[in-house]
């Protein structure tokens, strides 16, 4: 089975790291030669998975069997955050993403993802609310939201992460097509598309493809595994998705167009069967970036801080079987490769810190989360 199918199934069986009490590996690492930024690792953790900052620069981190983890960098404390619902963890199934609310400051709510079970041995993908007690810490009033309208059996490309639009009033959430192919391009599927809700989860009013008749929630469509969006200053909606075999991608997400996925893709089936390349007059959106080898990414962040001034107005995209961090240079519609880092280990999830400093989290039980500053 192919390693990017395969997601942990091989890693969950391995001995896990106690979550609970501190943990503050301060040694610097070796950063990757050339590489303009020194690295430190700040704690570990059992198989994370996603990472959201919170306005007193603690972090939320989502680990793969279900657990939140409350984590203060500057103290290493850490914390496991009770009330998580049942989490579908086998295969690519986990405690996914996280994103505090526009209003988090008043409100507390949170925002997360996850894999659930269906009926059998199936599952999907959910968008949940949450109001985050801090000094328990403890969820309450977990409410999901926004459930994908087709289960699978497969285990596999939930995607199910989320952004708000840069006004905070609408929620974007990606379902991916549960290795499934064929509902990235059926109208009444939300699977392998770009969705986007009102904040209580119900479809936005005005959605391009509701008129033809696509689910009311339907923003894009024509995706595979999406597993990062981002907007960068201009408002601009960037999405970034692993392909086949080969042929990552990083899109430009315009309302109501198709991205072609399984008709078109820069990749081919992992059995070795063809897929048609973008071409100009396929019909498709073609990606503004691929990868071919691939990279598996696992993770995107836009940054544009001021702690790395040559770095903003860019995206960083994390490789799992690439073992690697990328930026993107963007320049209105363009987006460029621009850096490419050797980290050693897979990369789940990248963010930027309230500082400007960049923050990776490891793929794997006991990764490491870790802190990019500028070299002295």
């Amino acid at each position: 089975m192919n390693v990017r199918t395969l997601g942990f199934a091989a890693l969950v069986s391995a001995t896990l790291l106690a979550c609970s009490g501190a943990s503050t590996p301060s040694d610097a690492q070796t950063p990757p030669s050339g590489a303009p930024f020194a690295v430190k690792a700040v704690g570990t953790f059992d198989a994370p998975w996603a990472m959201a900052f919170l306005p007193d620069g603690k972090l939320l981190l989502t680990q793969k069997m279900g657990a939140m983890i409350l984590f203060d960098p500057a103290s290493g404390d850490k914390k496991t955050v009770t009330g998580t619902p049942a989490v579908v963890s086998d295969r690519q199934g986990a405690l996914m993403d996280i994103v505090p609310a526009p209003d988090f400051a008043s409100s507390k709510t949170l925002y997360f993802s996850y894999s659930e079970a269906g009926e059998g041995k199936s599952s999907r993908v959910a968008l949940a609310t949450a109001t985050l007690d801090q000094t328990t810490p403890a969820l309450k009033d977990v409410k999901v939201i926004f459930r994908a309208n087709q289960d699978a059996e497969t285990g596999g490309h939930y995607s199910g992460r989320i952004a708000f639009s840069p006004d905070g009033k609408y929620l974007f959430f990606t379902n991916g097509d549960r290795q499934l192919f064929d509902p990235a391009q059926d109208p009444k599927s939300t699977l392998g598309k770009v969705l986007r809700l009102n904040l209580d989860g119900t479809p936005a009013a005005g959605n391009p493809l509701a008129s033809r008749g696509f689910h009311p929630a339907a923003w894009s469509y024509g995706h595979r595994n999406l597993l990062g969006i981002a907007f960068d200053k201009d408002g601009r909606l960037w999405e970034m998705e692993m392909g086949p075999r080969h042929g990552d991608e990083i899109n430009l997400v315009k309302p109501g167009l198709n991205y072609g996925w399984p008709k078109a893709s820069n990749g081919d089936h992992y059995d070795g069967r063809n897929i048609p390349d973008h071409t100009p007059a396929d019909g498709f959106e073609a990606p503004k970036i691929f990868w071919n080898p691939a990279i598996s990414p696992g993770g995107l962040a836009y940054y544009n801080a001021n702690l790395f001034p040559a770095w903003k107005n860019s995206l960083f995209i994390t490789g799992l079987s690439g073992k690697s961090l990328d930026r993107i240079a963007l320049d209105g519609e363009t987006a460029t490769k621009a850096d490419h880092w050797d980290m050693g280990e897979r990369i789940r999830a990248v963010r930027t810190g309230p500082d400007g400093a960049v923050w990776l989290l490891e793929d794997a039980p006991g990764g490491r989360l870790l802190k990019l500053t500028p070299k002295e």
